[in-house]
């Protein structure tokens, strides 16, 4: 018999808004609602695609929501702030005594709604952990680690992770700085990592994929993705200046995101040769993108580890490709890659660092490393991730109190 209550995802990001988060809380709810009622509180007011409609589906309420670039931090926090706020009221609306609600930190205040219309409603609740605030800001430079904002925003952490009844993270990294937290409790911790969208399976770099026409060099770097405060742009591109001079080795450059705006601004001054863009890439065309490049970086800035994990990571090991991470060793897409021999991982901050790894890479054996990706990207498949998702639901509508139970 499965256990009574239903199940409220609230999500700013949600079908049919293409965002990865979207995509991953779909894919959730999807998932929940086979077996229970799941209302999804979603912040994207456009009607839904058709795969997300119909009997077994999750019921969509939307939410009035303005969305703000990312480079307007004043009118984004003061969108996110008002979303929150609105998030609480209908939340106060569906919640009922033993349901359960989970929710993700897009945007960051969402999570102290939840929070706390669960308490006053008798609900449970879970986080889904992608980015730790403040830690990512102070992490980005946007805010002094013993500011009043950051001092403030961590004793409002506390509280808020004293409430939640189970805090799911993507990295295996987040459990210490998550237990910096006075209300933080290892029994709370789930670790669930992200997955593939891709079917694992070795891509050969063929010369006539689209994506590589009109390109002489040989050897492909690939940058791809949203490019946030918790990247460095600069690094890649003066690794890129570093090896100006060497004709087998191009950069190519595909995004969004404050990032690549200032990437652009950098070859616009610059004008290297061995640097191009491609407009930001269709999903559709995403498998072939993928598979146009001989080795893709992932350009963290200092102090990501636990902060942040790169969901684009699972995709560039299913298509085959060794991954050059800029990062901490101690970060989980670095832990990974360590762990398994699925390639490079350097210094925060030293594109000399950077530019030598790019020349090894070029100079290598990259046939043992593609088999070694695909069969770590089968690891981390959607199904698996799903049913731990429906094992912790499960659990939290069955126990009064998840984390005294362990």
């Amino acid at each position: 018999m499965q256990p009574r209550g239903k199940i409220v995802v609230a999500s700013q990001h949600y079908p049919p808004d293409t965002s990865t988060t979207a995509a991953i809380m779909a894919e959730i709810a999807c998932r929940l609602a086979i077996e229970h009622e799941v209302v999804v509180l979603s912040g994207w007011p456009d009607a839904l695609p058709a795969s997300q409609t119909g009997p077994g589906k999750p019921r969509v309420v939307a939410i009035k929501n303005r969305m703000a670039g990312k480079a307007a931090l004043v009118r984004r926090g003061l969108s996110e702030l008002l979303f929150a706020a609105r998030a609480f009221v209908a939340l106060m609306r569906e919640l009922r005594r033993g349901d359960v609600v989970l929710t993700v930190t897009a945007p960051f205040m969402l999570p102290y709604a939840v929070a706390a219309a669960a308490r006053f409603k008798g609900a449970r609740s879970a986080l889904i952990m992608h980015d730790l605030f403040p830690d990512v800001l102070v992490m980005a430079g946007l805010l002094k680690p013993g500011s009043l904002v950051t001092r403030t925003m961590r004793a409002v952490n506390s509280l808020m992770f004293r409430a939640l009844n189970a805090v799911i993270t993507i990295g295996r990294d987040a459990e210490r700085p998550l237990l910096s937290y006075a209300g933080m409790t290892r029994n709370k911790i789930r670790f669930i990592p992200n997955w593939a969208t891709l079917v694992p399976a070795p891509r050969p770099v063929n010369s006539d994929n689209p994506f590589r026409k009109g390109f002489s060099a040989r050897f492909i770097v690939g940058l791809s993705g949203n490019l946030g405060f918790t990247h460095d742009p600069e690094i890649v591109f003066e690794a890129a200046r570093l090896l100006k001079d060497e004709a087998d080795i191009h950069f190519l450059l595909s995004g969004w995101g404050i990032g690549f705006e200032r990437l652009k601004q950098l070859q616009a001054e610059a004008n290297l040769s061995n640097v191009s863009f491609v407009a930001r890439v269709a999903d559709t065309e995403l498998e072939a993108f993928l598979a146009a490049a001989n080795l893709w970086i992932i350009p963290y800035r200092k102090d990501v580890a636990g902060v942040s994990v790169p969901s684009r990571f699972y995709n560039l090991l299913a298509v085959g490709r060794p991954v050059l991470l800029v990062s901490e060793p101690e970060a989980e897409a670095a832990l990974t890659v360590a762990e398994n021999g699925l390639g490079w991982v350097v210094t925060p901050g030293r594109p000399d660092q950077l530019a030598a790894a790019i020349r090894t890479a070029s100079r290598s054996d990259h046939d043992a490393i593609a088999a070694r990706a695909v069969k770590t990207a089968a690891r981390f498949d959607r199904m698996t991730a799903m049913n731990a998702y429906a094992g912790v639901i499960d659990e939290l509508l069955r126990t009064p109190h998840l984390s005294e139970q362990r």
